[in-house]
């Protein structure tokens, strides 16, 4: 009986343990998105700003002399960057059926992405971080082409639906 107790208890604490994983995110930056969560825009852009402050630090690693354990942070990085790519990506996957207005934005993240994609594949050949660059540039890439085809689709779709707009006297009026 004690034995069986002692099994769930250490059954219950190790999701607990998965849990204090270290996060892609800062708790700040988590905030920070849970408030532009209803401005998809903001949103997006704030994705932008977070990856490219990663992107930025591997830069900077590689741009300094060497300190040790820089393939270990490099590797860590572009885990971190990985995931926030996934995160926006799940986003845009979101936006587009919702039709939801992120024209202004989308081209933006286009130009961020090749810039992303050039820059990650700066540092040189390594086995520490080598298949976290892979799956960072794959992640970039699957981003680019979804943004790719929300723009069209959205330019398509706010052609024939234009959005509501409040005009001087504060009543809304439909935009032809």
């Amino acid at each position: 009986m004690l034995t069986r107790l002692l099994l769930a208890a250490l059954l219950l604490t190790l999701p607990l343990h998965a849990q204090d994983k270290d996060s892609a995110l800062t708790q700040a930056e988590i905030d920070q998105l849970r408030d532009s969560a209803y401005y998809p825009d903001d949103r997006i852009l704030l994705f932008i700003k977070l990856l490219d402050t990663r992107d930025k630090v591997i830069l900077d690693l590689f741009a300094h002399p060497r300190k040790p354990g820089r393939e270990q942070d490099t590797h860590d990085l572009l885990e971190q960057f990985t995931a926030i790519a996934d995160e926006l990506n799940d986003n845009l996957d979101n936006y587009g059926p919702r039709h939801r207005d992120i024209r202004k934005s989308l081209p933006k993240l286009i130009t961020a992405t090749e810039r992303w994609a050039s820059n990650l594949k700066t540092p040189p050949d390594d086995d520490a971080y080598n298949v976290s660059r892979k799956l960072a540039l794959e992640a970039i890439q699957d981003i680019r082409e979804e943004a790719t085809q929300l723009l069209t689709e959205q330019k398509t779709w706010f052609a024939a639906h234009p959005p509501a707009k409040e005009n001087r006297n504060g009543s809304i009026e439909i935009l032809r």
